[in-house]
């Protein structure tokens, strides 16, 4: 089928929208923590069960110290940091504004893979900087008095956002180095499939260290009592349940599958209009008008992640 890799990517973009309107309706009914801990015990469970029937073993086999070090290192800065913003952000200025700071994830990726990894940062990837970062300061400043900027948002909310941006782009480079790892550990009689499964026995780890992880902040903070509430707000486990179906269950699945007919550059800009795809679905379900400014924002920002992978 002709541009199927193309048609994939755009249905992981449309998943992933599904994804950030669910999380920020779940995050409202049942807290930013534990609607990440339920998302991520089902994630554990859902991933499980793949990796079950793919290869047998429901759990991630293989994986030596190194990798499960390194990928739940990866999901404490991806997952419990960078998500400990992302749904408090949605709860500070809404999941349209949350999704637009992602954009900064793939400039945090290259900056993270430069110091870490040694990547070469050519003047094309700073260029993509400048331009998402552009993208977005048009996006949450206006004119205040005396002709002065201001920023359109809550502090509070954009601060939120840049760590939510930081957290998945910093995690996602940390997860690469764990998952090279991984793949070194895995024996050569090793099933068929465990090539293909490896993303997913990876995001199982760091989908068990996450939710641990927020466990354990939330034990801290005496504030288990959250998670037996949570099992009787049946409207609010509904939309966790979707947040995680639609995305570490169907969006990782048809991301990993995208990439295997089209270019990764395409298939990544592609996956990326979720900034773009959520606006108009978010207005009409919070009946908020967007200003121009905020879709000439986006459109920018997305011209900057589009550099990044097709320059």
């Amino acid at each position: 089928m002709a541009h199927l890799g193309e048609i994939i990517s755009l249905i992981v973009a449309v998943s992933w929208t599904f994804t950030a309107l669910f999380a920020d309706e779940a995050s409202h009914r049942l807290g930013s923590m534990t609607s990440n801990v339920i998302r991520l015990v089902l994630a554990s469970f859902f991933l499980a069960l793949i990796l079950w029937v793919t290869i047998g073993h429901p759990y991630p086999v293989y994986a030596n110290g190194a990798a499960w070090g390194w990928l739940a290192l990866s999901a404490l800065v991806g997952y419990v940091f960078g998500d400990y913003c992302l749904f408090n952000c949605y709860l500070s200025i809404g999941s349209r504004f949350g999704q637009l700071f992602m954009t900064l994830a793939p400039p945090m990726a290259a900056i993270a893979g430069w110091i870490l990894l040694g990547e070469e940062l050519s003047w094309k990837s700073w260029l993509a900087m400048a331009v998402t970062l552009c993208g977005i300061a048009i996006s949450i400043l206006s004119r205040g008095k005396g002709h002065s900027l201001q920023f359109s948002l809550p502090l509070k909310g954009i601060l939120l956002g840049l760590g939510a941006g930081l957290g998945q782009g910093v995690g996602l480079v940390l997860s690469k180095i764990g998952m090279q790892h991984y793949e070194q550990a895995v024996p050569v009689d090793a099933p068929a499939l465990m090539d293909q499964m490896l993303p997913f026995a990876s995001t199982m780890i760091r989908a068990v260290i996450g939710g641990a992880g927020f466990l354990l902040l939330m034990a801290l903070q005496r504030n288990l009592g959250q998670l037996k509430a949570a099992m009787h707000n049946r409207t609010g486990l509904k939309f966790a349940l979707g947040m995680t179906l639609f995305g570490p269950v169907l969006g990782v699945s048809l991301s990993l599958m995208a990439v295997q007919y089209t270019d990764a550059g395409i298939a990544s800009t592609l996956m990326a209009l979720t900034p773009v795809l959520i606006i108009l679905p978010y207005a009409l379900i919070y009946k908020q008008k967007v200003k121009l400014k905020e879709i000439i924002g986006v459109t920018v920002s997305m011209a900057g992640v589009a550099l990044f992978f097709l320059l």
